[in-house]
């Protein structure tokens, strides 16, 4: 009897350790960038030849093709096991016609709707971060379908790979500490409306308990200037709002990705504006800290060409890393960023 307790207890002390040198190598693992390696060339490839294809007839909002496309994004996230905020099945923000239509249109557009997806935080969950780009596109114009591979089918497949990241995180235990969601807007083509609709009309989750906006529009291109150098990214508005999330955004990249950050589009005197041109302004606008990630327009911008075989992957991996990356610091780090630039509004006594 005394031997079998012997060797029983034995057993136990080696599980015991075993677990204890588990969980010290665990805790020696960097594990965003673990789970950054799950962000691949081979995946994004795979959702964008499918996402720009002709079947989805250039996602022209409210029409066909764009109901096509938002079938797809849900499908995802339920095949992922990842949550829709709204509860059930229901990944659809609905944005009715008659909002689309405030501003008098040739042709009227119909009812259209936001794709949201949702990881609750383990620790800080009423805060969020929040991940966007724009499903939308130019749909078919004179019979030809404009595909919107790069704008923004980039940024679109972008955000599943890093639901995707964040998800296999959450399954080990290593779960973002405050919630992340992942917004996929539509109009934007039609001037910001589905980001618009959700900041100004039906925001999910309150604006004040808004950490930043991580938006993503066009990262799957070079453009001209940077033929001789294509290792870079257009960051905008990463300081505006945040000198915290400006300087976050500078060390991952340094830590992480190395690539050559651009801020010649955030010059305030920029006269191509894009500060004010994608939807992570709908959340500046209301004092929410935002990047906004670019890779600048290029000869197939608002083209029927702009197709999925013209998309360097290798840079689209890596840009889309640093976005995980410093959504995975904002999301983790022991305290909220601070908006030290944000304007203080006025109230009324």
């Amino acid at each position: 009897m005394r031997k079998i307790l012997y060797v029983a207890s034995a057993v136990a002390f080696m599980a015991c350790s075993s677990s204890k040198n588990a969980s010290n190598e665990d805790a020696n693992v960097d594990q965003a960038a673990k789970y950054a390696k799950s962000i691949t060339a081979k995946d994004l490839g795979k959702h964008l030849f499918v996402y720009a294809s002709d079947e989805f007839e250039g996602r022209e909002t409210g029409e066909p093709g764009q109901k096509k496309a938002v079938e797809y994004l849900k499908n995802f996230y339920v095949s992922e096991g990842i949550a829709s905020p709204l509860g059930g099945d229901d990944y659809f923000q609905e944005v009715p016609a008659d909002f689309l239509n405030k501003r008098n249109r040739r042709t009227p557009l119909k009812d259209s709707e936001n794709v949201v997806a949702f990881i609750k935080g383990s620790e800080k969950p009423d805060e969020i971060v929040v991940i966007s780009a724009h499903l939308d596109h130019e749909g078919i114009k004179k019979e030809e379908i404009y595909n919107g591979a790069d704008d923004d089918g980039s940024g679109t497949v972008a955000i599943l790979e890093i639901a995707q990241a964040f998800q296999l995180a959450k399954k080990a235990g290593k779960g973002p500490k405050r919630s992340i969601l992942f917004l996929h807007v539509t109009g934007e083509e039609k001037g910001l409306l589905g980001s618009k609709y959700y900041t100004d009309v039906d925001p999910i989750f309150p604006l004040a308990n808004t950490v930043c906006d991580l938006n993503i529009d066009m990262i799957g291109r070079i453009d001209d200037r940077h033929k001789a150098d294509p290792n870079y990214v257009y960051l905008i508005g990463s300081d505006k709002l945040s000198t915290e999330l400006h300087n976050i955004s500078e060390a991952v990249n340094k830590k992480y990705t190395n690539i050559n950050l651009d801020y010649k589009y955030n010059d305030e005197n920029d006269p191509n504006r894009f500060y004010y041109r994608s939807d992570h302004y709908n959340f500046a606008k209301n004092n929410v800290p935002v990047i906004f990630y670019f890779n600048g327009t290029h000869a197939d911008y608002h083209r029927p060409t702009d197709t999925p075989d013209k998309i360097n992957y290798e840079l689209l991996e890596n840009r889309t890393r640093l976005v995980f990356y410093t959504a995975w610091e904002v999301a983790n780090m022991e305290n909220r960023i601070v908006a030290d630039k944000a304007e203080v509004k006025e109230t009324s006594k």
